[in-house]
């Protein structure tokens, strides 16, 4: 389109600054956003259709079906009138500039569209439309241009390939999804951010179908500008919204993502997740361990953790999981493991939840006695004493149920109850689901799981504010994912001053490196790889000899490592034969060091996420056995000792069985000190890695005795 073909529009709202900048501050932008975003007082909608079965026809419809009161304007510049209510030819006709516009035009109509809405001040944009990054070159030169306009105008953009957003109370309908044509939607208190479009409408349907209900719901398309973060960010401050869930299908603006958590920790709003991208296929091809080790979903369950975000594994999760999430409240770092009692009128419906809950790593403790003569006193029954309290057949009485979750709820030993009730929830819902429903409000927060189809008894428990699941998987999915949330952790960020133009250091060059952070290595000669004659050594033989060389990324692949040299003839020949492996120019020659065990330690700089560390078991075999523990970087000494104690190898080097004990604390700092490769005042580093690292015995230390760094 042409800039010059339209006058600068009489009442443009160019004044409105969406960014936090031009002095109005942070919290008066986000605000601003949410109502323009939300609830604008007028819309226009850009390639609005007469006919209401198509998807460019649906928006006029939904706006009108729901009661929105602000004032639309449907554009059609080859239509006088559209669904029986007048068209205009173009924004440039309209008697004031519309607070947001959703154009469901053709990609290039799109296009033209978000040049003149950025041209006359439209604040906000949706924009439904694909053909873009997702279609290759042409797409992310579209892109491009499109993130031009928006820099150079101060329009915000949600999309393209959005369907749309939708405030329930505003009655904001501007949403192409099917799922929106039906009138008297309910409105609840749950905001819901979706990468993929067709899931707000899945949200809608089945939340309903649940009495679950939402504020609102937005799919951010491609996120070309406004991005779930600051999306979510704008509502912070919303009384009508309690928290939120996201369904995410990559990490990309994860630093946008991390700051609206953080957020939404502080106003106690929790945020509830499902990420697609777990298969090990997604796996990252890395120059280090660490890079193949930390998959694409690994960071991205580690990121969302960090966060304070709660991730379910199930759809099913999503969508029931949110009300005990809301009960729930996040763990303190350091914490005890959260304990579940599991009480029930029939085992094997309980058992199908107890399975699911260990694979995810949620122990289902049995009661104390103390607690089980309470059980006794309250309800006359004699409880087994096991992980599951079977109060059989009995437990379909009001009084023996209801006794029981009395006594449950305030049980130090458990954090959360979960109840499963047999065939009477169907037709007898007064004996067993009316006392829960009577329990909703104690102590200890409730999740109730009804074995039977049972539709009338979980409207009952939902109307009642009880959460409840249709599956024993989304129970326990749900369960689990509400215990294993912890607070948030601050992360210090500051960016590394110098570039390191991707170079890959030799072995000496890392260990400089190290030097600076201040993880230990073992004492290090260079020697010329054609020498004639052993050298004195300012250490003692057996040594290894390893080839240098910025090319070797992992020497014992290529020949490049010589072990147990035991004195100046075996070194000349190991030299000689790695020389002639690997036609280095250099050695590296070492004292062979021994320890209790190996480990790993490594550092990235994820491309989505930021800068991590990771402790995993070391050797050569790192890769095969998986067993790894990630975190963003950098970490504290009580990060790090949290994170030994998630890898399952280094429980033999707590003293496990009477064994010696590994200078464990050594390990800790060491691991703080590799971490400060994401804020020290060298090189910004791509990858670090140590590998193996030696545990010495307890007070001795760790040493690194091999180490690659590649610059950024």
């Amino acid at each position: 389109m042409n800039p010059t073909s339209t006058p600068p529009h009489p009442t443009s709202l160019r004044s409105v600054d969406l960014s936090p900048h031009a002095g109005r501050g942070e919290e008066s932008a986000r605000r601003r956003l949410a109502q323009v975003l939300l609830a604008p007082n007028s819309v226009a909608i850009i390639g609005q259709s007469n006919d209401a079965t198509k998807t460019a026809g649906r928006p006029l419809k939904y706006l009108r079906q729901a009661g929105y009161t602000g004032h639309i304007y449907p554009i059609n510049p080859r239509r006088d009138e559209v669904l029986g209510e007048r068209a205009w030819p173009s924004l440039a006709d309209l008697p004031e500039v519309p607070e947001h516009a959703y154009i469901v035009a053709s990609t290039e109509a799109t296009m033209e569209a978000i040049e003149e809405c950025g041209r006359i001040g439209v604040p906000v944009v949706t924009a439904l439309a694909n053909g873009f990054s997702e279609t290759g070159a042409e797409g992310t030169v579209r892109e491009a241009l499109i993130q031009k306009i928006l820099k150079e105008t101060g329009t915000r953009l949600v999309g393209p390939s959005s369907l749309g957003v939708v405030d329930l109370r505003h009655k904001t309908f501007l949403t192409a999804n099917a799922a929106f044509d039906e009138p008297g939607l309910p409105v609840g208190r749950i905001f819901a951010a979706s990468h993929s479009g067709g899931m707000i409408g899945t949200f809608l349907s089945r939340g309903k179908a649940r009495g679950i209900h939402f504020a609102g719901l937005v799919s951010v398309g491609n996120e070309v500008d406004l991005s779930i973060g600051e999306i979510c960010a704008a509502t912070l401050d919303d009384p009508g919204i309690d928290g939120y869930v996201l369904f995410l299908e990559t990490m990309r603006k994860a630093e946008a993502l991390r700051a609206f958590a953080l957020e939404a920790a502080k106003r106690g709003k929790p945020v509830l997740a499902y990420k697609l991208g777990r298969s090990a296929t997604a796996r990252e091809l890395a120059v280090s361990h660490t890079g193949a080790l930390a998959g694409e979903d690994d960071i991205a369950g580690m990121f969302l953790a960090e966060c304070g975000i709660a991730r379910v594994d199930t759809l099913e999760g999503l969508i029931e999981g949110f009300p005990l999430l809301a009960r729930v409240p996040a763990h303190a770092r350091g914490a005890r493991p959260p304990a579940v009692a599991v009480v029930t009128t029939t085992a094997g419906g309980a058992t199908m939840v107890v399975d699911p809950l260990a694979t995810r790593g949620i122990a289902v403790e049995p009661p104390t006695p103390q607690t089980l003569a309470r059980i006794k006193a309250a309800t006359d029954v004699d409880v087994t004493p096991a992980r599951i309290i079977d109060l059989t057949l009995a437990g379909a009485q009001y009084k023996v149920m209801k006794g029981a979750l009395d006594v449950l709820t305030t049980a130090p030993e458990f954090d959360l109850v979960v109840v499963v009730v047999g065939s009477s929830a169907r037709f007898y819902p007064d004996l067993a689901v009316k006392p829960i429903i009577d329990s909703a409000d104690a102590g200890k927060p409730i999740a109730a799981f009804l074995v039977p189809e049972a539709p009338d008894a979980l409207a009952r428990l939902a109307a009642a504010g009880v959460p409840n699941f249709h599956t024993p998987e989304a129970c326990a999915d749900a369960v689990a994912a509400a215990l294993q949330r912890r607070a948030p952790r601050p992360i210090e960020v500051r960016p590394n001053k110098t570039s390191g133009a991707g170079r890959m250091l030799d072995e000496l060059g890392a260990y400089a490196l190290l030097d600076r952070v201040g993880v230990p290595h073992a004492p290090s000669i260079a020697l010329d790889s054609s020498i004639g004659q052993a050298p004195a050594l300012s250490f003692s033989y057996p040594v290894v000899v390893k080839a240098l060389s910025e090319k070797i990324a992992h020497k014992s692949d290529v020949g490049g490592v010589a072990l147990n040299v035991r004195d100046d003839v075996a070194l000349l020949a190991a030299i000689a034969k790695i020389k002639q492996a690997t036609k280095v120019d250099r050695v590296l020659v070492q004292p062979m060091v021994s320890g209790l065990g190996e480990v790993l330690i490594g550092y990235r700089r994820d491309p989505d996420v930021g800068p991590l560390v990771m402790l995993a078991a070391g050797g050569i075999l790192a890769e095969i056995h998986r067993d790894r523990s990630l975190r963003l970087a950098p970490v504290d000494l009580t990060e790090a000792r949290a994170m030994i104690g998630e890898v399952m190898a280094l429980k033999a080097l707590a003293g496990y069985r009477g064994k010696p004990a590994g200078d464990l604390d050594a390990l800790a700092q060491a691991l703080v000190s590799l971490s400060q490769l994401a804020v020290h005042d060298g090189p910004a580093v791509a990858e670090a890695e140590v590998n193996p690292l030696i545990v010495l015995p307890k007070g001795q230390g760790v040493i690194a005795v091999d180490a690659l760094v590649k610059l950024a």
